[in-house]
């Protein structure tokens, strides 16, 4: 696999950003604090998707973290800090939770499909950040939990994409009882894809982006903002939405190219349009 990466960034740098042929792999790099989002994290993260969202040469993004956690969810000594603030630290949470909802919005939103490779623990907002991205790979020993119930702080953000990856039962007990999951446990409930063995949680979600970068990427953006907005309407209006993006899809130049390769029993050569 051959790496196209700009100079490798400064070891303090708390997002690190590389280029793999056509895969974008962003690294959590806070693992002496538990790559916790901080503010100045979910910054960089914002920063990064944007910059990816308009990059027409990526085909695919894959996020995962250094050190043995993925993520522990919100800095709380970060938060706990601005309880002397004049408001007791009211409109920092209210920023706070407004800008961990915009990261989670920007990788729904993303054109290009996006793949968690999750090697350790993710809770919380970590956990959150796991289930908002469009895929998910697991190591064996990796542990899932939305654990703010046992602190006093329910998760109630990470609640939003936990409850819309696995089903209203799973949900409430993870989100009621507080307890971690195992790696198996999380795939046999749909929070994540697939479980690999410990260290080669990277090298599988690398291997899946390339199989989705290898597909037209303009038919690839189409479906993914497809199933995102049909998701939420009912069956009906679902349908008559879905038949619009097929129509309008098939008008695509890739469609035509794809259906010809298909019946010509030949490579499709995608033009990405």
């Amino acid at each position: 696999m051959t790496t196209l990466a700009s100079p490798a960034p400064a070891t303090n740098t708390l997002l690190l950003r590389e280029t793999i042929d056509t895969i974008a792999v962003l690294t959590l790099n806070r693992p002496e604090a538990r790559n916790s989002l901080s503010e100045a994290l979910l910054l960089a993260l914002e920063s990064e998707l944007a910059t990816i969202a308009a990059d027409t040469a990526v085909g695919a993004v894959v996020i995962t973290a250094n050190g043995p956690v993925f993520s522990a969810g919100h800095d709380l000594k970060e938060l706990t800090a601005r309880r002397s603030d004049s408001d007791r630290g009211r409109s920092y949470f209210a920023h706070i939770m407004k800008l961990c909802s915009t990261v989670m919005l920007k990788i729904v939103h993303l054109p290009q499909p996006v793949i968690a490779a999750v090697q350790g623990t993710a809770t919380a907002a970590g956990c959150q950040l796991v289930a908002s991205c469009d895929l998910a790979i697991a190591s064996e020993v990796a542990k899932f939990a939305t654990p703010g119930v046992n602190i006093g702080l329910f998760c109630s953000t990470p609640m939003v994409a936990l409850s819309r990856n696995v089903s209203p039962k799973h949900a409430m007990e993870m989100l009621l009882a507080g307890d971690a999951i195992a790696a198996e446990d999380a795939a046999r409930i749909g929070l994540v894809n697939r479980v690999v063995a410990a260290g080669t949680e990277r090298d599988a979600a690398l291997a899946l982006a390339h199989r989705i970068a290898a597909k037209s990427r303009h038919v690839v953006t189409i479906g993914k903002q497809a199933f995102y907005r049909q998701i939420d309407m009912d069956l009906a209006k679902a349908y008559d939405y879905a038949a619009e993006v097929m129509v309008e899809n098939m008008m695509a130049g890739d469609a035509a190219e794809g259906i010809s390769a298909f019946i010509e029993k030949r490579a499709a050569r995608w033009e990405d349009r």
